[in-house]
């Protein structure tokens, strides 16, 4: 496909990342060659090896609206719309890379699937997203880090590369040369008190802490306590295996929503698990 492109006279340049050294970078501030707009990030291109990675580890398909933070000349959107029929849209803040991206998709025949914008990423609407792509800096993805967890859907993916989230730990990392990329899926928030019954009857209450996916709590089988032997959240997939007194762990997988979790598989049919009270 990259040779496609380079018939088209569109040449991509091999940048290779992996030799960067951000530590001579001075983050202090950035500007685009217009001296009047001041940016976040410095603009630093992603490779075409870069490029692949990404998109096989975001596991993009053509069901997938991709949003690029920071989408510099737009490669990652044009290689997702060429390579995987996806849709997407690249928000960046410096006007001269908008044109540059808007050019590509053209060149490209992409641009019915791929718009940019000129925003400030901290502040552009990106809630439409089932994936999100990241090439900043540690500090600008902690500030983006409350609204990606607040207004993106559960289960969406976000992939960083090179930077990572503060304490919110990925939960996947792959390294890709010397480059290290890192994925999170948007966990739902299921912290609080939730009970469900059995067909026999039984009443399950279980009460939940959370700190991003890491969940701990407490458990009650008919008001008596039970042991928790796990609890893993990831994405608005939430498992829970029960220690039942004489019987084998009970094992339940229940997609979350907000006000109740419905039964996906487990070795007990129940009914939806209801929100009673908040923590």
């Amino acid at each position: 496909m990259i040779d496609e492109l380079r018939d088209l006279g569109y040449e991509l340049n091999d940048y290779s990342l992996s030799d960067a050294d951000f530590s001579d970078l001075d983050f202090e501030g950035y500007a685009s060659e217009d001296s009047d707009i001041i940016l976040d990030v410095p603009y630093i291109p992603s490779d075409e090896k870069i490029v692949q990675a990404l998109l096989d580890f975001a596991e993009i398909n053509n069901q997938d609206t991709l949003y690029d933070l920071g989408c510099g000349d737009g490669r990652i959107l044009v290689a997702a719309a060429l390579e995987r029929n996806a849709r997407g849209v690249g928000i960046d803040m410096d006007p001269r890379r908008i044109i540059e991206a808007m050019e590509y998709a053209q060149h490209s025949g992409v641009e019915q699937q791929v718009h940019f914008l000129n925003e400030d990423l901290l502040e552009a609407d990106f809630s439409d997203a089932t994936v999100v792509t990241l090439y900043l800096l540690d500090i600008v993805n902690i500030k983006l880090r409350p609204r990606l967890l607040d207004e993106l859907r559960p289960g969406t993916r976000v992939v960083s590369h090179a930077f990572n989230m503060g304490d919110w730990k990925p939960d996947h990392q792959r390294q890709c040369g010397n480059v290290k990329l890192y994925k999170w899926l948007i966990p739902a928030k299921i912290a609080g008190t939730w009970q469900w019954q059995s067909e026999s009857g039984d009443q399950y209450k279980i009460t939940l802490k959370q700190k991003y996916q890491e969940v701990t709590g407490h458990a009650w089988l008919n008001e008596q306590v039970i042991a928790i032997n796990s609890l893993l959240l990831r994405g608005d997939l939430l498992e829970v295996v029960l220690q039942v007194p004489t019987a084998r762990p009970l094992r339940l997988l229940m997609r979350c929503q907000p006000k109740q979790w419905i039964l996906e598989e487990g070795s007990l049919v129940i009914s939806p698990a209801i929100k009673i009270a908040h923590t």
